[in-house]
């Protein structure tokens, strides 16, 4: 726009310039023929007078004599005007059919006025105008393009330093607690990183203090727990120490995840995906066992081939658990119980059905801390987080057996364009893994 400002108004003063020197030119090539005319102001000496001062250029000349006897060029004005300017005695600057033409009255001997006619052709670009223009247009180009390039430069390093301090927010908001940026680019993004890096300092102090004392306080219950164990198998055998001891494996296995994961830096989630087929098998023959002693039967539908969900084993194990426990622990002893695997184009569902007394207010039971049979309420909210993960959600409905359906609901290519945004983000700074695994 500066360029544009300043280059418009010069290319005009360069035309009006280059203009009026063609005039004075043409003035100067008529002053050739006027001492013609007042000395003789015989036709032939004017008509030769006129041919020597436009020879080598591009004005047109021509002399009206008092008689009104056109010498040279034909006149570009009406007769008016150059009567006029007989009658007046003075010189005048005019344009005919958008031509500028200069008039000079001059006496022509003893019989009066002639007037010398210049028609400099202002109506055509004066000579060296286009080339003025053409340099012109070309330092205009070049200084918009210098311009634009030190833009550029400028605001590449704003754009990139904002661009890394995003992918780097992107990279912790998935988990990786080890990300950090490096402060660069104008004061008040340099303040930024700052705050991120200590932000993410903060964060990896505190989860690595919740995972040092959650190891600590799961390994701290097995010595209770161990003793537990040998009172139980003191108990002898039956059908009701069968259960315990059952539940005391159970317990078991959940201190050592607990511990496991805890100890593992990039947390469960260092497992994307799971075969959910082989998930759900392998839990609902652990709870088979007790299945059997209560009289229960069970029926396993959709289960014929492997389907990869974007969930961790242990997560989506868990989920599981806490909804065959619920249905154990809220329904009667001999209430048949089944598991359906359900696959879509974009999503796989694991619906647990019974034919217990139901669900009388599905959305109270979604809700955290919330139970209608006096547990804890954490169960089913541990399962609609793991769906809603993904994109999916947590549905409690009423089952074909009358009792409560149970369907959790996982998507697929919601995950998917995570897991790709979060490798995009990946790849804005430098030096740092894609695949490096989220806490």
């Amino acid at each position: 726009m500066v360029a544009l400002a300043f280059l418009i108004p010069s290319a005009l003063v360069v035309r009006d310039a280059a203009a009026d020197r063609a005039v004075i030119r043409a003035q100067r090539r008529a002053g050739a023929v006027l001492p013609v005319v007042v000395a003789s102001g015989d036709p032939a000496a004017v008509s030769r007078a006129i041919a020597g001062a436009s020879a080598g250029g591009r004005d047109r000349i021509g002399v009206t004599m008092p008689g009104g006897t056109r010498i040279g060029e034909r006149s570009a004005v009406p007769p008016a005007v150059i009567a006029r300017v007989r009658d007046r005695g003075q010189a005048l600057e005019t344009s005919a059919d958008d031509r500028r033409v200069v008039l000079q009255p001059v006496p022509a001997g003893n019989a009066g006025l002639a007037v010398v006619e210049v028609d400099v052709g202002a109506g055509r670009l004066p000579p060296g105008v286009v080339p003025a223009w053409i340099v012109m247009t070309l330092v205009a180009v070049f200084l918009v393009a210098c311009s634009i390039l030190a833009a550029d430069r400028l605001g590449r390093r704003v754009v990139g330093s904002a661009r890394r301090l995003a992918g780097a927010a992107a990279r912790l908001g998935s988990g990786d607690v080890t990300v950090r940026i490096r402060p660069e680019g104008p004061p008040e993004l340099e303040e930024a990183a700052y705050a991120f890096n200590a932000m993410a300092d903060q964060i990896a102090q505190r989860l690595t203090a919740e995972r040092q004392f959650a190891a600590d306080l799961s390994h701290r219950l097995r010595t209770p727990l161990t003793a537990l164990r040998l009172n139980i198998d003191r108990l002898g055998q039956g059908p009701e120490m069968r259960k315990a001891r059952l539940a005391m494996t159970r317990m078991e296995q959940e201190i050592d995840i607990v511990i496991k994961t805890a100890q593992r830096p990039g947390g469960e989630h260092a497992t994307t995906t799971c075969d959910a087929t082989e998930v759900v098998q392998d839990r609902v023959a652990f709870w088979s066992v007790l299945a059997e002693d209560q009289g229960r039967r069970w029926r396993l539908h959709g289960l014929d081939h492997p389907v990869p969900v974007p969930v961790g084993r242990g997560e989506l194990a868990a989920a599981l658990d806490a909804v065959l426990g619920n249905l154990f622990h809220h329904t009667p002893e001999g209430a048949e119980f089944a598991v359906t695997m359900r696959t879509g184009p974009d999503r796989v569902g694991v619906l647990v059905s019974d034919a217990g007394p139901g669900i009388a207010d599905p959305q109270l039971m979604l809700q955290r801390g919330r139970s209608g049979g006096g547990s804890t309420g954490l169960g089913l909210d541990i399962v609609r987080r793991l769906a809603e993960s993904t994109g999916g959600e947590l549905r409690i409905d009423r089952s074909a057996m009358g009792g409560a359906q149970v369907g959790v609901w996982l998507r697929t290519t919601v995950a998917q364009r995570r897991r790709r945004r979060r490798s995009r983000a990946a790849r804005l700074l430098p030096g740092r893994s894609a695949d490096r695994a989220p806490s």
